[in-house]
Parts: structure tokens; sequence; C-alpha cells
């Protein structure tokens, strides 16, 4: 069924000879969505030659009929159309003198006869917001939701004698999120889409290509109107039904409940899947447990022992309440306006008078006077391109009357109004006289909540062997949920935010991190074993240097025009636009948890992108206190989302998922093959990888030796060895060979290993046992294979992942040690003849990785030629490790592609439009 509709849509077109088809057309029905159905066919130039509604309510026009009147186009306001189920003849007659070649009814309460409903040459089509058979009945929507359905739609169809039965002309579907409310449906899709589809279905009448497909019986459903009379709430289910329940009689009629002895309708429900929290108890009426009423509302069991949150509640005298208020006196004290807000005012009370089109006054409540659930979102649009004061829809519904409204702009305008707190269930830890609160759960929608599945795993921590906390493992499910929430992120209001905006929420987001910076740290050394001291300069210093280089960046991002060949006798501009990709998925490894996240994620935000990031599973805790900072920072829901979890499902899945564009991973070259297979057959995503390296570093025998053994100790050596650009081999010309060694060894001897959090420790634990484990195994292989072990090679004889710093050396180029990084501190050493200048260079470019290199020497004509030479990303000369936020930094080979820092990295996460215009 819903194939032939695609298939229909191929037909559309702004060609005159496609438009030569029209009507004359008989719109029958109300609201909102009749006048916009209206609007629409008329627009497209069929001659509407009647509109039928229904009477004034309370002195005001059904929109559909102010839509028509300003047209001029005939209006008839019908009490009834039928009495005692037999035609009004005079009725009937009117509207046959109109000459309609179609009904469309876009939504209509009144009941048409037949004779009118087949009256036209081409009948009457009907708009239903349900999938048919499902759902036939006046509550579809309600039912949907009410019925757990994974889809919601509607469906276009040829009235016939039954209810909601005749023949579909064409249907629409959408997916039903976790906590979508009926507004939210009807708002996002089944309005704005159905009104399309209105159109669309007109013009295949007017084409003689729509269709009629008849209606299966096989899963066909009737619901009744939902009515308060079944809507109080039967506590004895599951929690999923109860949110569904909750949900689907949202606004009306509304699901209610006695709680401490109170008559209360409840809205606002949504799945609860964090830890529970501290609040007042009280009693619900035929719920098992008592409701916790706490700071973001009142919590609440299923009988399954999962929990719902609700947001807002209403009491039996019509009184709206934030939930989180149950049972506390009314409200805050009424605010004096300004002039300034005097002036406010006054343009509000023309957007009222605009939307119920009556006199407005203090008492004048916004739904008593008609107002719908469009006109909720007219009103919030309103205020904020009359007064600049942003709105949610709830506030409408909480506070209905003109006065109430204005003290809620008043109060929000001056900032007085505290946004709903984060809450995180934190695990608390000592370290260095500071007491660390990490949360651990996954962060969706700026929430922190627990896998769908409820599954978590130990986070170790690796110098003591033990648990530091357990952590939510994600599910398929949440990658899922999250890259829904990106989506919407960057469909909403992200990607069209001001740029220098965009760049104020980052610049603040570097200030909290600085704020921060010694419990990130701290976390960093208990979470991966890098010692506190470079954890606070390197991890977490560099992050903060990262957010803050691309914060400036935000608003220079532009294209370019470009001068093209005319067309004479015209003129043509041609000029290009940088544009985000969208959704962008961001994988990175544990060595460098939150430096990594700050590489990739910086750049992807400041090119105005939304994303979801996998942390490495054995490291998450850093990244998750950063999805705190990144709330209090102010960035809107949805921009970044973060989920540990194991990369063989949530990595997969980002890679997998057809929503994503864009994937930045940083990790082995096996899974980096794997990701580019996924990206290619699921949708093409664009993708960037750093991958492994095999880095050579060149050591002459005219260098500065001192400098090239403090260098060579940290291009090996450093972080533990897990350093993506970790010098892999180092080629030291044969006449220093045994001095450079040894000096090495000296310098290994002197070094300290032990507790990363302690000050003086120079040497940490390697990230997991696994990782330690495989190391063993390296220095054994190189033994194995003719290679000289002279130093370490096992496991340290304490407590904890540590690993002797190890020196291996007569390493040749097949061996190997000499083609695979180890990832940990091992240096692996090889000689060369004296003077062997592209002998050695032949070497060092001999495997298949290209990440980094370096040379010394004190010949810089030498050094240039070597680095011209030297098959890779970066080349250090006379250093090593000298990574700045504004170079750019990425491999060659089998190393990966793509940059990561500096001006380049932001091409990573752009498209380029090109535009021409002809004048």
């Amino acid at each position: 069924m819903l194939g032939i509709c695609r298939l229909h849509k191929r037909f559309f077109s702004s060609s005159q000879q496609y438009w030569a088809n029209k009507m004359k057309i008989a719109v029958i029905g109300q609201s909102m969505f009749g006048a916009e159905t209206y609007n629409i066919l008329r627009k497209n130039g069929h001659k509407v030659v009647g509109v039928f509604t229904i009477p004034d309510v309370g002195g005001k026009q059904d929109p559909l009929a102010v839509a028509a009147s300003q047209d001029g186009v005939p209006v008839f306001k019908f009490k009834r159309w039928r009495l005692k189920g037999k035609p009004l003849p005079e009725v009937v007659e009117k509207y046959k003198e109109c000459g309609a070649e179609l009904n469309v009814m876009p939504f209509c309460s009144q009941f048409i006869p037949m004779n009118v409903i087949e009256h036209p040459h081409h009948g009457s089509i009907i708009y239903h917001p349900s999938i048919l058979p499902k759902h036939r009945g006046a509550s579809a929507i309600n039912w949907t939701l009410m019925s757990g359905d994974k889809k919601a739609g509607f469906t276009i169809f040829w009235a016939d004698e039954g209810l909601d039965t005749g023949p579909i002309l064409l249907q629409r579907e959408c997916d039903i999120k976790q906590n979508d409310t009926l507004d939210d449906l009807y708002n996002r899709f089944l309005y704005p889409e159905g009104i399309k589809a209105m159109a669309e279905a007109v013009q295949l009448i007017a084409d003689n290509k729509a269709p009629k497909i008849v209606q299966s019986e096989e899963g066909a459903s009737y619901e009744g109107i939902m009515k308060k009379s079944v809507a109080k709430i039967d506590w004895n289910q599951p929690a999923q039904n109860l949110h569904n329940f909750i949900r689907g009689n949202d606004k009306i009629p509304g699901a209610w409940t006695v709680i401490n002895g109170q008559e209360v309708t409840l809205y606002g429900s949504s799945t609860h899947r964090s830890k529970l929290p501290t609040g007042e108890e009280v009693a619900i009426e035929g719920c098992s447990k008592p409701g916790v009423i706490h700071k973001n509302g009142l919590l609440i069991y299923g009988s399954d022992g999962k929990k719902i949150n609700i947001k807002n509640i209403q009491y039996s005298d019509g009184r709206m309440a934030p939930a989180s208020k149950f049972g506390q006196a009314e409200g805050s004290e009424t605010l004096e306006l300004t002039e300034e807000e005097l002036e406010m005012k006054s343009k509000l009370v023309e957007a009222w008078t605009g939307i119920l089109n009556k006199e407005i006054t203090g008492d004048t409540d916004f739904f008593k006077s008609g107002a719908g659930s469009m006109d909720v979102v007219r009103l919030v649009e309103e205020a904020r391109q009359r007064v600049g004061v942003a709105l949610k829809n709830e506030d409408i519904y909480m506070n209905t009357t003109f006065e109430q409204f204005i003290q809620k702009v008043i109060r929000v305008s001056r900032g007085l109004e505290v946004e709903e707190e984060l809450d995180v269930d934190y695990v608390e830890k000592t370290a260095l006289g500071m007491t660390l609160k990490m949360p651990h759960q996954l962060f969706i929608n700026n929430d922190f909540v627990d896998a769908s599945n409820g599954d978590e795993y130990d986070s170790i921590n690796p110098a003591e062997e033990s648990v530091v906390c357990r952590v939510s493992k994600a599910t398929v499910d949440d990658v899922d949920e999250a890259v829904e929430a990106a989506k919407e992120a960057f469909e909403g209001t992200w990607r069209d935010m001001n740029p220098r905006d965009r760049g104020t929420l980052m610049f603040k987001l570097a200030d909290l991190m600085e704020q921060h910076q010694e419990e990130l740290a701290a976390i960093e050394s208990l979470d991966s074993g890098a010692v506190y001291t470079l954890a606070l300069k390197t991890h977490v210093g560099m992050s903060i240097q990262t957010f803050r280089y691309f914060a400036g960046w935000c608003d220079k991002i532009h294209g370019k025009t470009i001068p093209i060949n005319h067309a004479s006798p015209n003129r043509n501009l041609t000029y290009t636009k940088r544009e985000p990709i969208g959704v962008c998925a961001i994988v990175i490894p544990w060595n460098y948890p939150l430096m990594m996240l700050a590489w990739k994620m910086a750049s992807c935000l400041a090119a105005g992108n939304t994303m979801v990031l996998k942390p490495a599973q054995v490291t998450p805790l850093s990244a998750l206190k950063f999805a705190e900072l990144v709330v209090k920072a102010g960035f809107p829901k949805g921009v970044i989302n973060i989920l540990p979890g194991a990369g063989s499902n949530i990595g997969q899945r980002l890679a997998d998922h057809p929503d994503i564009r864009k994937l930045g991973f940083t990790g082995s070259t096996p899974i980096g093959k794997q990701i580019m297979k996924s990206a290619a057959v699921s949708n093409l995503k664009k993708v960037s990888l750093e991958l492994g390296g095999k880095s050579p570093l060149i050591i002459f025998d005219d260098c500065d030796m001192d400098k090239a053994v403090r260098f060579g100790m940290s291009s090996v050596f450093f972080n533990k060895g897990e350093n993506c650009i970790a010098a892999g081999r180092l080629f030291v010309e044969e006449t220093i060979h045994d001095e450079f060694v040894s000096r090495i060894i000296a310098e290994i001897k002197k070094m300290k290993i032990g507790d990363p959090l302690n000050a003086s420790t120079d040497h940490g634990p390697q990230n997991h046992k696994s990782h330690l484990d495989k190391l063993v195994e390296y220095c054994d292989t190189a033994v194995n294979e003719g290679a000289t072990l002279v130093y370490g090679g096992q496991r340290c004889d304490m407590k904890g992942f540590f690993m002797t710093p190890s020196v291996i050396t007569d390493v040749y180029d097949h061996m190997y040690v000499a083609k695979e990084e180890s990832f940990g501190p091992i240096m692996v050493v090889s000689k060369f003849p004296k003077g062997d200048i592209d002998g050695v260079i032949k070497s060092a470019n001999g495997t298949e990785y290209g990440l980094a290199s370096g040379v010394f020497t004190k010949d810089i004509s030498k050094a240039l030629y070597v680095s011209e030479k030297l098959d890779a990303g970066t080349v250090f000369i006379n250093t090593y490790n000298k990574t700045d936020v504004a170079a750019p930094f990425g491999g060659f080979k089998q190393s990966g592609f793509g940059k990561d820092l500096g001006e380049e990295a932001l091409n990573e996460y752009l498209k380029t439009k090109a535009v021409t215009v002809e004048y």
C-alpha cells in the first residue's frame, strides 16, 4: 500500500503540464488543519467552490471559515446536515448548487449524508489520523499511543457508508518516539505531512491516477471515543503500558487517578531510566507502591517494578501545576511590570487577539476561548517573534489565562525560571583530597539514563585492579534513541543556530572544563591509569585548548565566490556554501579518553553537526563527567550523546545506522577496515580514520645526543607507551648505537613506577590486563625471532597492570616487531650503517603504516631531505610528540585518512554546496 503511494510521488513536478489538471472542490470540515488544506488546494490552482464548516463558537469563526471569507469563497455554517438520521433537503440543495467535482474532508466532526458524499463526479476523500484499518473511530491518535504502536500515521481514503472503511487512496507513517505525546505526533507529522498529502491526493484524482485499495479486515480495529469515565488509570500494569495510557490521553480527556485523597489528572509522562531520586512519598489509589514527589516530577512504579515520571498535574478545579509541586501552596508572587515589560504585554495582547478573535482581559482563558493545540504552537512562535521570549508548549498549558501567561513570560525574560535540574546518580570516590562525583549512566538527550535493558559492567582501576564503579552498557536500542535525539537536535536548533552562539557555548564548555580540570584529570587517572600530572597537562589541558580553538572557528566557516563563464546575454554568479553534514558518530580509544573526545568532537560541533559518541568500553568515566558539563554549559538537548558499551554491537550499529552521515574513528586498523565496509554498505557515510602506527624515529650520529636520548625516551614511554604516534621503531646510526642504548637503559632505571595519582610517579599501569598480557607476548615474540631483549619484558612484581619499560635490539626488517606496533612501553631499536640515508629511509617506510615519524640530526639539509622522503602524516625534526591544536594530525596508508586538529579538521565535518544564479 505504502509502496504504491511512493510510486505516485514521482508524478509531482512544478511543470505547467502537470498543473494543468484542476478541479472544482468543496471543502467540508473545520480547524486550522482544514484551513491549511484549503489554502494549499487554492495555491495549487484548484477552485474551491464552497466551504462547509461549523457555526461560530462564542462569536469566533472557525479558522477554515476565516480563510475562505478572506478570499471571497462562499462559506456555509450548517449546524447540522441531518435530522433524526435523514438529510435536511435545504442543506443538501445548498451544497449541490456549488457544483463541486470532489469533496475534500480534511477534518470533519459532523455527520455528512451519503447523497452529499456521493454527489460529486469524483466522490469524497477523508483524512483519518491512523494507519487504517487499525484504529477506526474518532479517537484514533489516542489509541495509537495507548496500544503501544511503534508507528503512527494517517490515511486518506474514499468515503463510503461505513465508519472509516472506504478504499485507501494513500497512507503515510512515522516512527513513534519513546516519549511522544499526542501533540508531538500531531505537530511533528500528522499535521504538516497530512496537509501536503491532502494536496497530493487531490492532484492524483485530478490526473486520474488515484488508486482505490480495498481495506483489509485483517488487523482492523475500532475503538470508542475516549471519555473521562474510562480514563481512570489502572495501576496494575507494567510501566510501559501505564506510560502509553497516560500519554495516549494527554490533554483530552486526561488520564486521572487519586493521590493522597485528591483527584488528579496526569500529563507529560516519560519512562524513567535513572536511579530512584530522593523525595516525598505519596499514596496513589490502586498502586502497590507509593509515588515519589521529587525535584523533577512525580515518580510512579508499574507492576513490573519499572518507573514512569509525570511532569505536570491538573487538580479537579482545573488548576495546572508541576507535579513536583503537588500539595504545595500555589504559585509565585505577582511581578510588577516595568515600562518595557508593559510594552511586551501590549504586543502579546495583539497576539492573543489575533488567535482568539476576541477582546482580551486578564481572566481570558486561552483554551476556554476555543484555542487548540496548533494555536499553542502559534502562540509560542508569536512570543518568540514579538518579544524575544522562548517558551515551551507546556508553558501555555500551565498558564491558561492571559494574566498567568504574562507573568510566565516576564519570569522567563528576567531569568527567574529555574530549568529542570539534571538528575545525576553519582558514584563518589576520594582522591588527592577531592571528592570525585562521577556519572556512570548513558547520556542521551541531556539526561543520564540506564541502558534500555538495565545491563551494566565494571569499570576497573588498572592501578589497583579494583572496580571503580558499575557503568551502564548501551544496547542497539539505545543507539537508535540517541541517533534520533541527535537528528532532532540537528534539524531543530543546532544546524541553524547563529555560529557565534555555537562558539559561545563551546567557549563556556571549555571554561567549565577548566574549572573542573583537577577532577577530570583525577577521574582520567583512576579510569585509564594515566599519571595524574600528565592527565592534568595533556589529557585535560589539551582538551580545553581544543575546544577553545574550534570555538573560535564557528563564525569563520564560509564558502567562496567563483568566476565562471557567462551564458550571453545573461550573467551568472556562482558561490559555494560550507554546510554541516548532519548526525555524526564518533568512536574513540582508551589511551587518551578525554583528549580523543575533544579532538573529534570540537571540530564536529564547530561545523554545526550533532553527534553520538562511543567512548572506549574500558574508559568511559571522564567522557560521562564531560557530559554533565555539557548540560551546565547550556547545550540544547540531543546535540551531544554519549554511549559507553561494547564496540561489537554499539560501534557496529553506529557504522550501520542509516541516519548517521559521518563516522570518525580512532582505533585499530582491522576495526577501521570493518567500519569502512559497513559505512559503504549502509548509506555511504563519510568516514575519517586514525588507525594503527609504526612510527619510525631516525637518529643520526651528528645529533645532539642528550636531546636524542631525552626525546627518544618520551617518544616511546610517554603515557606508558599507549600513544598512537609512539616511535614504534628507532633507527640508530651504528656509530652511536651502543651509547644510545646504554643511556636509555640508565634513564629507564631512574623511572618511578607506581600509583598514577602520586605526583612523583613517572610511569603508571597499562590500561587493562589483556593489553598487558599482549605486551609481554610481544617481547617473547621478539626473542623467539632472534632479537635481543636487553631490558624489561615482563610484568612488574606489584599489584596493578604494570609493565616494566622494555628495550629490544638487533631488530631486522623481516621481524614481526619491526612491522607491528606494541602500543606499550617497549622500545624497538635497529642499527643502520653509517651514512646509509636512503637505506634507512627504505626500512623506515617499509611498513603499511604512516602515522608519524621523526629525525634527529644537526644537519638541516639532511633533516629536510629525510622528512620529504618519509611517508607519514607527521614528521618531527629534533623533537617528538609535539602536537598542537592548530596543526593537522592524521596518517597515510593503513594508518588511515582524514585529519584531526587545525583548520583541515573542519573539512571532515563539512560538505560543500555550489550555487549558480543567472541574472
